[in-house]
């Protein structure tokens, strides 16, 4: 997949508000902190003139943002969840709203899920994948940050990540922000899973 035209379509604080369209959705979930912004931006290739804001701070997006790619369909960046300082009423706030999101008839046709390969996942994560796979949601789970790692720990590091998660191989991708590494190959996924 050629990425060409991508706009802001949308934020939704109300998991029940309308669409911004009726494109298909392809929703991006992860922790705070796991590189979901970046990730979005080089995909994207708005790394000059950022979509999806970046930031030091945990927790910066707190709603539902669409993205028209292509006119083909949305991209959706949920709100990273699992940051401990935020406090328990706004944590709260997020789960609502991703559990409301992704419960609609409606709602995303697919997930793209992150974790950092430098972190155990947690066991809002782990919880989070069970529920997809409840749900009966495509999911592809990204490796993000595999830049920070040597060849070798990569090489043990990732079949040991998707041993641990009990996932099947071919829906796993390592993702370097930086580098770019694993874009294409996302897109292609992505692609698929719109297919």
């Amino acid at each position: 997949m050629k990425i060409g035209a991508v706009e802001y379509a949308g934020t939704l604080v109300d998991p029940k508000a309308p669409f911004p369209g009726d494109l298909p959705q392809v929703a991006f979930a992860g922790r705070s902190n796991v590189g979901k912004s970046s990730l979005i931006n080089v995909l994207l290739r708005r790394t000059q003139k950022k979509l999806a804001h970046v930031s030091s701070t945990p927790g910066k997006t707190q709603a539902l943002n669409f993205y028209r790619v292509n006119d083909a369909f949305f991209l959706v960046d949920l709100p990273g969840f699992g940051f401990a300082q935020a406090p328990a009423a706004v944590r709260e706030g997020w789960k609502s709203l991703i559990e409301g999101y992704m419960g609609r008839p409606d709602g995303p046709r697919a997930v793209v899920f992150l974790l950092d390969i430098r972190r155990n996942p947690s066991e809002e994560d782990v919880q989070m994948l069970a529920y997809l796979a409840q749900v009966g949601t495509p999911t592809l789970v990204v490796l993000t940050k595999v830049d920070k790692l040597t060849w070798s720990r990569r090489s043990r590091d990732i079949p040991a990540m998707v041993e641990k998660l009990g996932l099947d191989p071919d829906q796993v991708l390592p993702f370097s922000s930086k580098t770019g590494e694993g874009r294409d190959d996302l897109l292609a996924a992505i692609e698929s899973l719109l297919d």
